[in-house]
């Protein structure tokens, strides 16, 4: 079960410097004039979970397997993309197949790198990329309509609930509002089909300066309230920081961020932040040979959940031995939770939650 967020903002804002850091390496290539990242670049990242060295320790694991996100860095939009300006076409379509999105904001001066707008406003940027995102959406939907309209005249159900979804949206779209604000939570899976860009969740990341990674400054402070406007997330990151911490060694990375005033890596809080954006929670599985972290949809039961290990897991499912996190780390195993009564035996409608320690039993 793959999940990924696409990084995408205005030119120059440091999209491709967040990504080198969150994937550790030079894969995109991060230079002053717009348009460097022609190819949409690709990496995964382990997700940070402090509690997969605890349970390995306890399960004497000879290895830990961290779950991960995939990030994808993508051209730099511009005014007018949705009419093909600059690379339009081609960030549309690759933001299209992405789960959510990271919209990095400059959130920081700097008179060595240029803006395309001329100077620094987050908001405004925010607006740009949304604007164009919406009318997108509203010029794919309005394609649609006509066609929806007459099969849905002409008796055709399908075609009559999706024109109730469409009518709405191309209603908010109209009036400058996201796609989001008009899908009902019980549209959403329907609405996916239509692939709208402004229905996919955001996480705004506000790329500062390093004296401002700790604290924020008055430009990121404008961004917070626009997500708290907006019913969105974001955080505030030093992207140059983030390329420095990247590049140490893993035991001085601690140190480092310290002295800085941080108690973790802007990674593991984007990472954090763009799990909860997409609506996700983590497992454990625990022996000797290894402890690892999967990933799974919040709210899926423990069938489905053993499927994202292996396709016969879910065919043959039969029941699950439970553990919640806290209590294997209390009872320090399987023994001690079984023996302490905390251990359960969970059948096919068990709805999963974070940080379970699970062990399936199936037959195929």
């Amino acid at each position: 079960m793959g999940f990924n967020c696409g990084i995408v903002g205005l030119p120059n804002v440091g999209k491709s410097t967040l990504f080198n850091a969150l994937t550790a390496t030079a894969a995109a290539q991060a230079a002053n004039y717009p348009f460097c990242t022609i190819e949409p670049n690709v990496g995964r990242v382990a997700v940070p979970d402090k509690r997969l060295q605890p349970l390995a320790t306890i399960g004497k694991s000879q290895k830990i397997l961290p779950t991960s996100l995939e990030f994808v860095d993508i051209a730099g939009l511009v005014r007018g993309a949705s009419k093909g300006e600059g690379l339009g076409n081609q960030f549309l379509a690759n933001i299209r197949e992405t789960d959510a999105i990271i919209h990095v904001l400059r959130c920081f001066e700097d008179s060595d790198i240029t803006h395309v707008e001329g100077d620094i406003d987050p908001v405004r940027d925010a607006e740009v990329v949304e604007t164009e995102l919406m009318l997108a959406d509203l010029e794919s939907l309005e394609k649609r309509l006509n066609g929806l309209q007459k099969r849905a005249r002409g008796g055709d159900k399908e075609s009559a609930t999706q024109l109730a979804l469409v009518e709405p949206i191309i209603a908010a779209l109209t009036e400058g509002k996201p796609a989001r604000t008009a899908i009902p939570l019980a549209d959403r899976k329907m609405a996916e089909r239509l692939q709208l860009l402004t229905a996919k969740p955001v996480l705004y990341v506000c790329n500062v300066e390093e004296a401002s990674a700790a604290t924020g400054n008055a430009f990121s402070a404008k961004v917070a309230e626009m997500a708290a406007r907006n019913g969105a997330a974001h955080v505030v990151v030093s992207a140059a920081i983030e390329a420095e911490v990247s590049q140490l060694p893993e035991e001085d990375q601690g140190e480092y961020l310290e002295g800085l005033g941080l108690t973790e890596s802007g990674l593991a809080r984007v990472i954090a932040a763009g799990y909860g954006l997409l609506g996700l929670a983590t497992y454990f599985t625990v022996g000797p040979k290894e402890t690892r972290a999967w990933t799974i949809e919040k709210g899926m039961k423990a069938p489905q959940a053993a499927g994202v290990i292996h396709g016969d897991f879910e065919r043959g499912f039969i029941a699950c031995e439970t553990t919640a996190y806290d209590d294997y780390i209390a009872y320090k195993g399987e023994a001690g939770a079984r023996e302490a009564g905390k251990l359960r035996i969970e059948g096919k409608e068990y709805v999963v939650k974070d940080g379970d320690v699970l062990l399936f039993r199936f037959n195929v």
